[in-house]
């Protein structure tokens, strides 16, 4: 017991997890070094875990589980480090992506920035480690929101990929993010995404004024029964809607956007023309 430092589970989820883990060792009458020697990890690593100065991963939650006999169980680490992760995003959203995996098609509508499915993973560290800087996010929420936006990137890539339909807002690609590497990389993804068989992207420009038939990001997933649901989000909340009365409006509006908006072939032209710096 020499040198056990004193826990606070209640001051952070991660610190209740690092709690948790210590707590399942020594009921299995293991010290650091046997619990690191059965699931590939380092003593230092179980010990900045089990203090909370350093967040645990997905494989980390899978080889205590597989250790200490709680896969696939209620009390399974991992489980408890799924509820973590979402725990910084916003209410509604894991939700919406549970559906997103196994959508048949896909609509997103941005503003401001390049969708979450399309991000780069520089383009998308940008953005969590500002939201570090601001206060808003810990550095440890920042891994979790990358993480998980690398996982629904992935969720897609599929024996039967769904039809995805991205509108950008004209800002999405004029406004500066990560300087002029992160940039062009982030342009050039949106180009190489425009290639695939099953994808359609769009720009909607800002000359199209008043006829933007959205104000905030809109989602609409097309379920294989071929149900729809949407989802959208302000800067404090998200709501994922099932009700075909509100849902069907959603879809009406982004069709007539898409009739607004630039051709894929003319929305590359302007997106090459932005790598290029043309004004």
């Amino acid at each position: 017991m020499v040198n056990r430092k004193e826990l606070h589970p209640d001051s952070s989820p991660q610190a209740a997890y690092g709690a948790r883990v210590r707590r399942w060792r020594e009921d299995h009458g293991w010290n650091q070094e046997q619990l690191a020697a059965a699931v590939a990890y380092s003593s230092q690593h179980i010990s900045a875990i089990e203090t909370g100065r350093k967040p645990p991963t997905l494989p980390f939650a899978r080889a205590v589980d597989l250790a200490l006999g709680t896969a696939d169980s209620p009390d399974s680490f991992e489980r408890e480090w799924r509820e973590m992760r979402r725990g910084s995003l916003l209410e509604g959203f894991p939700e919406y992506v549970a559906h997103e995996g196994r959508a048949a098609e896909i609509r997103m509508f941005e503003i401001g920035i390049v969708p979450g499915l399309l991000q780069t993973p520089e383009y998308a560290w940008v953005l969590a480690n500002t939201a570090v800087r601001r206060g808003a996010i810990t550095p440890a929420q920042a891994e979790e929101r990358v993480s998980f936006l690398a996982d629904r990137q992935a969720a897609l890539v599929r024996a039967r990929p769904p039809m995805l339909f991205v509108t950008m807002d004209e800002s999405c690609i004029r406004r500066p993010i990560g300087g002029a590497a992160v940039m062009d990389a982030q342009l050039a993804r949106l180009v190489e995404f425009a290639a695939m068989p099953n994808t359609l992207l769009q720009v909607a420009p800002y000359e199209i004024g008043e006829r933007r038939t959205f104000d905030l990001p809109v989602n609409l997933l097309t379920l294989p029964d071929r149900s729809v649901v949407a989802y959208a989000e302000s800067q404090a909340q998200g709501h994922l809607d099932r009700e075909s009365v509100t849902v069907l409006p959603l879809l009406t509006a982004y069709h007539q956007l898409q009739a607004e908006s630039l051709s894929q072939t003319a929305s590359v032209a302007m997106i090459e023309e932005v790598r290029k710096g043309t004004p």
